[in-house]
């Protein structure tokens, strides 16, 4: 299920992103877990929809992307959000919280 989550969100800043030329994927470490960040250098949302493109129905095809991925991620308790600014991009930061994940152990 995790692959959606980024083919979705992947597939959107293309789709939406208008003058999309890059997207990039890290990770930091933060005291009560892992961030997520996926960002894009496209037009990015307005400040007034940051919430609403994760409604069901919200959106220009069937609405249902983002609000699948929210849902999806809120199984296990990982949380995500748009953080980008308008006109430079979009910026998506997921959290997973401590005790979600692990690293593997190194020789």
């Amino acid at each position: 299920m995790l692959e959606r989550v980024f083919f979705n969100l992947i597939d959107n800043a293309v789709k939406h992103g208008v003058r999309v030329t890059a997207i990039t994927v890290r990770c930091e470490r933060e005291p009560d877990g892992i961030l997520v960040i996926v960002e894009d250098n496209g037009v990015g949302i307005p400040a007034g929809e940051k919430e609403k493109i994760f409604e069901r129905g919200f959106g220009k095809n069937t609405g249902l992307g983002l609000f699948l991925v929210r849902e999806i991620l809120a199984i296990t308790g990982i949380t995500i959000k748009e953080a980008g600014v308008y006109g430079k991009g979009a910026r998506f930061e997921i959290t997973v919280p401590r005790g979600v994940y692990r690293f593997p152990k190194v020789p």
